[in-house]
């Protein structure tokens, strides 16, 4: 099959975004758009992550679909595995690289590697990522439509209907407040409270890439694998194009409908927030098709063609420098302190400034990736 650039664009365009919004100057002064919803509701950026699964449940569609012969399968699947366990250790690595250089009392193995996040963005990656392959390559595509099913609908019935008891005996269900979720109860259980993005939060410690909530992601992804094989339909691609419009345009509506019962939530990755984003997922991706692929409005595109081609090396450069950012002391301030204050506050209003620091960043680490671009060199996981 002829390669889709909508595809990789849209993968590029998720990374992009991903870097831009994880690294302001200031989050103290950030652009409401740049930011994550507080709790329920929904932002520009709350899209950004399921975009990113989406498009990888796509890709997974269009790869597979060469490598389906019973011969492989072994092969397949131990292939599966090694990358899911190595994208789940680069994620471990980045909890663990960091040391507050600033505090004489701080310690590496008691304040990272004793406290280490289990889960995070990579994690979620890696388990999203092996629960789907296995599912598209080992059933046909009915099968896929029934597991997405039953990943958001199981995910849903579990949080509306199973009981979960607190340490002083209170008892809870359906609930999908801050800290006081099935999901919540299950993370502080499994990881502990030291070990999650909000160790604090009341009565559970959870964390907003938790175990529970992974199962409605596997859902988003398999509406890109689903995705994906309407891209490879032998139909012309204005009709591929029509499809995926139409069907995101009904998707999006039946995900606003269900927020009328569940809230759209990014942390909890609500059934409503699966539904809705993965609508506007199609939706984009029909519209990067229409001008992409079919009006070749391309030149435009490029830049995130080059950041797409290797996206996981573009996510560990802006983690590895935004830590190191972090880690080096100038002048009693961390470097990124320093450079926020010293060189872009000047420049600008606070927010402005904060947004010209992230420009900057992302700049920063665009380049390596455009260098490895040009020299066709390309790091698969």
């Amino acid at each position: 099959m002829k390669r889709v650039m909508a595809v990789d664009v849209m993968r590029g365009l998720a990374i992009v975004l991903m870097v831009l919004v994880n690294n302001p100057g200031s989050w103290q002064w950030v652009y409401w758009p740049l930011l994550h919803a507080k709790w329920h509701g929904l932002t520009p950026t709350d899209l950004v992550f399921p975009f990113f699964v989406f498009i990888m449940g796509v890709a997974l569609a269009i790869g597979s679909s060469s490598a389906r012969h019973p011969a492989k399968t072994n092969g397949v699947y131990l292939s599966i595995i090694k990358r899911s366990a190595i994208l789940f250790a680069l994620g471990i690595f980045l909890s663990l690289f960091y040391v507050n250089t600033l505090d004489p009392n701080f310690s590496w193995l008691n304040d990272r590697l004793f406290s280490m996040r289990i889960m995070g963005v990579l994690q979620r990656l890696a388990l999203v990522y092996l629960v789907t392959a296995f599912i598209v390559y080992r059933w046909g595509k009915v099968a896929h439509y029934l597991m997405l099913v039953v990943a958001i609908g199981g995910y849903w019935a579990a949080m509306a209907w199973l009981p979960y008891t607190d340490n002083q005996g209170n008892h809870y269900m359906g609930l999908w407040e801050f800290g006081n979720s099935l999901s919540a109860w299950l993370d502080n259980s499994i990881f502990g409270a030291k070990h999650v993005y909000y160790p604090n939060a009341q009565p559970f410690a959870f964390d907003p890439e938790g175990m529970l909530s992974t199962l409605p992601a596997v859902g988003t992804c398999l509406f890109g694998v689903i995705a994906g094989q309407w891209l490879m339909l032998k139909q012309s691609a204005l009709m591929r194009c029509g499809l995926l419009t139409g069907v995101g345009v009904a998707v999006t509506v039946v995900g606003l409908i269900l927020s009328l019962w569940v809230p759209i939530n990014k942390a909890l990755w609500s059934p409503s927030y699966t539904v809705l984003s993965a609508g506007l997922a199609m939706l984009l991706l029909g519209t990067l098709v229409f001008v992409l692929d079919i009006k070749r409005y391309q030149a435009w595109a490029k830049p995130f063609v080059v950041a797409g081609a290797n996206s996981i090396v573009f996510f560990m450069l802006s983690g590895i420098i935004a830590r190191l950012l972090l880690m080096i002391p100038v002048a009693g301030v961390t470097l990124k302190t320093w450079l926020f204050e010293q060189v872009f506050l000047p420049l600008a209003s606070p927010s402005l400034a904060s947004l010209l620091f992230a420009c900057s960043f992302l700049l920063l680490c665009y380049c390596p990736v455009y260098l490895m671009y040009r020299k066709q060199c390309f790091l698969r996981i």
